[in-house]
């Protein structure tokens, strides 16, 4: 493919793509993202193309492997167009029955449909399913109609439109304008202001600039960039082009983590196929605009999210962070001038430019714009990846997105923004989100994480379970979060084993405060919000810790104990076969009892116990029930089981 040297050239070529291509055609699309990977979607693309050649339509029939469509607990997902018919978690041995009947014959299997839980419907398309109908998938849903590894996807959605027309129809300045005029924020946890960011580097003195792609995406269960680059990878090239011709700098790095090797190939392609047809190098389309970009893969170091630490590791030194006296974006990698945005803000870049700033603004709140990628995960029935317009509130993304709480349980916290994010209770629910309400509310948007809890969730751990991920990810350079971080959670474990004590909470709170006032980077300075957010609004859960050496959501092992009811034991084994520690005595029609010295409250008994019969309790903060006597255990009266 000779290089593309002229807006006119691109159009060209793209009406060429679409001309051959009919909207009509049979296509086979399987979500083949990492999460889909892991669920067996190479098996079932190896199935789909065996069974085409068999029953020969191999050329009839176009198969799309796309990246990630979202909703990851039901792949491998796939969907069939023209009509958008969607079939869930597919597995090989489908495969001949969607050719032969649904390819073929056009039946629809109802049996791989959807069932929406709160009326039984089977749903057929996919975007009818409550998951994504609820969604607004400004950036994600091309995800569905792309092939990652095929640049002439993305140009037959209208790719490389917006960087043509920044460089060929707008100065530098322009550009920068419509980006500060969308009030574009940082997606990657700050939410600093895009357009301000890059107007410093684009005034700074010197003449060489750098723009960073951040994709060193560390919060545990969250996978929104990496979805994106491995599924979209063009649109983050296009965003990072224009957002370099607007500073004025002619080389980009994309930081990625090691552990994300999909996303590391399918970016790789991406670039080889831009320069190739122009989008990266000298005279891009034509212009006097040159432009680089290298893909540096991380160690995986948390810490190295953080912006200086970033760079810092790019330089080749250890991942750690610097005083930021002056920002990076006047001082930052090899002391340049340096844009660094993560990966799902330089994908809004062309979305800009091509619609306008007050198309986006459309979207949102007054302070926060657009819409934002959310890893939704927890105690929830629909989990996966979701796009939601900013000021959707809480309570719509977990009840109509998510589909609820599991089981039937209460709601109870969402935590939001992260290991260092907040969580916030039932009553915020209705709170729009956005940067500066979550920020109020005692949490943040992070990058995007979000844990749906329920009523079996204890506070008091779920503080000291991010503390204890925390203090392992820092870096070690500053005191306050490398002494002060580890000393709340030696406190917070303490708290948990039941060996917390009067003025324990007012020492969290003074460690807390100092180390979101002088640690050195964000690590450390929004360390502490777990523990501060749910002693905001849990307080209670602390004090029954403390005080009453109980764990009300019956969590905490070292503070709740185990026993068998007698008059609900049906003696039907099914603990004493199951417990690890032979901790269970009991027998045929013998009334169980637990070894309180042997059990070592593994919750096995309590899980494999009938829900008709619910003989094993649990208790917390009061004495176990004597066990009855030998003589008395067995059982005369007449079994529920039969």
């Amino acid at each position: 493919m000779p290089k593309l040297n002229s807006s006119a050239e691109l159009e060209k070529l793209r009406d060429e793509i679409l001309s051959n291509r009919d909207s009509d055609q049979r296509i086979i699309t399987l979500c083949s993202g990492t999460a889909c990977h892991a669920t067996g979607s190479r098996s079932v693309a190896a199935a789909i193309e065996e069974e085409l050649e068999k029953q020969g339509l191999k050329d009839q029939v176009i198969v799309r492997k796309t990246g990630c469509h979202g909703f990851c607990e039901r792949g491998p997902i796939i969907v069939l167009y023209p009509e958008g018919i969607c079939y869930l978690q597919i597995e090989p041995e489908n495969i001949p029955e969607i050719v032969s009947q649904t390819i073929k014959e056009n039946k629809i299997l109802e049996h791989l449909l959807y069932i929406d839980p709160s009326s039984d419907e089977k749903i057929t398309r996919e975007d009818e399913i409550p998951f994504y109908k609820n969604q607004q998938r400004l950036l994600f849903g091309a995800n569905l109609q792309i092939d990652p590894k095929s640049i002439e996807d993305y140009l037959a959605l209208g790719g490389y439109k917006a960087l043509a027309r920044a460089l060929l129809k707008m100065d530098p300045g322009q550009a920068l304008e419509e980006v500060k005029k969308a009030n574009l924020r940082g997606r990657g946890g700050g939410g600093f202001p895009a357009g301000i960011k890059w107007e410093g580097s684009r005034s700074a003195p010197e003449d060489t600039k750098y723009v960073i792609v951040n994709a060193d995406e560390g919060d545990p269960g969250a996978y929104m960039d990496r979805s994106l680059l491995e599924g979209n990878p063009h649109s983050v090239l296009e965003g990072l082009a224009i957002g370099a011709y607007t500073i004025g700098a002619r080389e980009g790095f994309i930081y990625v983590r090691q552990e994300y090797p999909l996303a590391v190939d399918n970016i790789n392609t991406a670039i080889k196929q831009a320069e190739e047809y122009g989008f990266l190098g000298e005279n891009i389309l034509g212009s006097d605009f040159s432009f680089t970009v290298k893909v540096h893969q991380g160690a995986g170091a948390f810490v190295c999210g953080e912006s200086t630490a970033l760079m810092t590791a790019l330089e080749g030194r250890a991942g750690e962070p610097r005083p930021k006296y002056i920002r990076s974006n006047i001082k930052g990698l090899w002391d340049k001038p340096t844009v660094l945005n993560n990966v799902e803000t330089w994908a809004n870049v062309p979305l800009i430019i091509n619609n306008g700033a007050e198309w986006f603004e459309k979207y949102g709140t007054e302070t926060s714009k657009g819409t934002k990628i959310f890893s939704l995960v927890g105690k929830i029935n629909n989990t996966g990846l979701v796009e939601v317009p900013m000021g959707m509130t809480l309570r719509d993304i977990i009840f109509k997105v998510g589909g609820g709480i599991r089981g039937g349980k209460k709601f109870k916290a969402v935590q939001t923004g992260g290991p260092s994010g907040g969580c916030l209770p039932e009553h915020l629910l209705d709170l729009q989100v956005g940067f500066d309400e979550l920020t109020k509310a005692g949490s943040m948007m992070g990058s995007g994480g979000m844990i749906a809890m329920d009523e079996d969730t204890c506070m008091v751990d779920v503080a000291r379970y991010f503390l204890d991920f925390l203090t392992d990810e820092s870096c070690g350079k500053c005191v306050p979060c490398r002494e002060g971080v580890k000393q709340m959670l030696k406190i917070l474990t303490n708290i948990t084993e039941g060996r917390g004590q009067e003025g324990d909470l007012e020492l969290l709170e003074e460690l807390g405060q100092v180390a979101k006032e002088v640690s050195l980077c964000a690590l450390g300075q929004t360390a502490p919000n777990p523990f501060l957010s749910t002693l905001q609004y849990f307080r209670d859960e602390y004090e029954a810790h403390i005080s009453g050496k109980r764990c009300p959501a019956l969590y905490c092992k070292d503070l709740i104990a185990y026993y068998i009811d007698p008059e609900e034991c049906q003696a039907c084994q099914a603990c004493l076969k199951k417990c690890p520690s032979d901790a269970i005595i009991g027998g045929k029609k013998t009334i169980h009892v637990i070894d309180q010295g042997k059990c070592t409250k593994c919750n096995t008994c309590y899980d494999v116990c009938p829900s008709r019969f619910s003989a094993v309790k649990k208790i917390s903060g009061e004495p176990v029930p004597p066990a009855i006597p030998e003589e008395e255990r067995t059982i005369t009266r007449g079994s529920k089981e039969k």
